[in-house]
């Protein structure tokens, strides 16, 4: 096998079964076989790039499908692009433990949520200023396209409690009445 000819190369080594990472590194070529360097990739998911964007485009995309249901007002669309888009995030963010890799950590990760694992539990980073400040803008659109009547008003407001709570740090890891406690 001669230099270049293979599709995977071992830094000098032709015919060797293990790879040299390092050597290969160096080198620019593709890692075969190497995981990437991340223990948990729940913790930096929402730092991914363009990861924001898709997560607007998302909301936007919810609120255009519910616009396009004919006998929905458009204040009942607002209430319910809100409450969707907040109990998902509940679901998804404070409800769900674990994660979806195998992860070389031990276990660690198994009783924490999602909003617990992100940046690796680190208070008031970006990804998690955004989290928290984007269903508070959905709140002040969903109030002022419903005219602040008072009943879209109550369940948008009850709506944002659930998810603004549970981010509080004073909440980190805190399960009241042993619920989701394992």
């Amino acid at each position: 096998m001669g230099r270049g000819c293979g599709f995977l190369e071992t830094g000098g080594v032709e015919g060797s079964a293990a790879p040299q990472a390092g050597r290969a590194s160096e080198a620019g070529r593709m890692n075969v076989g190497v995981a990437h360097s991340e223990v948990n990739p729940n913790t930096r998911v929402m730092n991914s790039r363009g990861i924001w964007l898709a997560y607007i485009i998302l909301v936007g995309l919810l609120h255009v499908v519910l616009l396009s249901i004919p006998f929905f007002s458009i204040p009942v669309v607002w209430t319910l692009t809100n409450v969707i888009h907040n109990l998902a995030m509940y679901v998804f963010l404070h409800t769900v433990k674990g994660t979806p890799f195998e992860t070389p950590d031990q276990g660690k990760a198994r009783l924490l949520t999602h909003w617990e694992q992100m940046d690796y539990g680190l208070q008031f980073t970006s990804s998690r200023k955004f989290l928290s400040i984007s269903p508070i803008v959905l709140y002040l659109l969903a109030s002022f396209y419903t005219k602040y009547d008072a009943a879209h008003f109550l369940i948008n407001t009850a709506s944002l409690l659930s998810v603004l709570l549970p981010k509080l740090p004073q909440f980190h890891g805190v399960r009241l009445f042993g619920i989701n406690k394992y």
